[in-house]
């Protein structure tokens, strides 16, 4: 089973880790192409591109300047350590023991604009970019054609290596697109959080966010590999929803 989220927008480097094996990203080579772009932008383009104020496209037009390889854990953090934001409050990776993080590092992946596919202890420097975001790169008219084949290939060689067949899909539609899912090896399982407003069951983002990443925890600490275990679940209120649920899509109620 392996589990793919999206990152966060807001990092933070000076978070505490443990005294763990660091690893380096898979794709860190096809990284440096669009760090070289966005490194010949100014603060002002950058603020266009990001579509982010002056302060915040300063502090990444300094963070695309300072950006080198090779990296080490002096100028680098470890990915699931540097991302802060609802989805990685629901995971608390700071609750993680060795054993959990090792276990981990094989069934976690996080998807990334500049990175590709990260694993949790993959060091990084600290970066904002969207999938989304509108940018060539190289012959590829945006970042989805950049790293959709390179990140699929990653997956599918790390599910073959598990002798797995199980993607748990907990990333937004904006990042999950950066994988094939026609070549991806694998059944993807989604698990959907919602909250009853009105007698109605609706998603509300910031909740979902949480609440994958509670999902992400739940898995990992348990070490789950069966689907049907999924539907335990039951962090924070929330319960399986068989109604409102198929095959596919495991649907969570509050």
């Amino acid at each position: 089973m392996l589990i793919v989220l999206s990152p966060a927008k807001t990092m933070n480097i000076n978070t505490q880790v443990p005294q763990i094996n660091f690893s380096i990203p898979e794709l860190i080579d096809m990284t440096k192409l669009p760090v070289e772009i966005l490194k010949q932008k100014s603060s002002v383009e950058l603020a266009e591109l990001m579509k982010v104020n002056p302060k915040l496209a300063q502090l990444n037009y300094e963070r695309y300047q300072q950006w080198h390889t090779p990296f080490n854990k002096n100028n680098a953090h470890a990915a699931v350590f540097s991302y802060h934001g609802e989805v990685f409050n629901g995971l608390q990776i700071e609750s993680f023991s060795k054993s959990d993080l090792a276990f981990s590092q094989d069934h976690l992946r996080i998807l990334s604009a500049l990175y590709g596919v990260l694993r949790p202890l993959d060091l990084i420097q600290p970066y904002r970019m969207e999938m989304a975001t509108h940018m060539k790169v190289g012959k590829a008219k945006n970042l989805y054609e950049y790293w959709q084949k390179s990140v699929t290939e990653s997956l599918n060689k790390t599910l073959a290596a598990q002798e797995d067949s199980i993607l748990i899909n907990l990333a937004s539609n904006e990042y999950f697109k950066s994988i094939n899912t026609k070549t991806l090896n694998a059944t993807i399982i989604t698990p959907v959080f919602k909250e009853y407003k009105n007698e109605k069951p609706v998603i509300v983002t910031m909740y979902a966010k949480k609440a994958r990443g509670m999902m992400a925890r739940y898995i990992l600490k348990n070490k789950i590999n069966a689907i049907s275990a999924l539907k335990t679940f039951d962090l924070d209120g929330y319960y399986y929803n068989d109604y409102f649920s198929t095959n596919t899509k495991i649907v969570f109620t509050r």
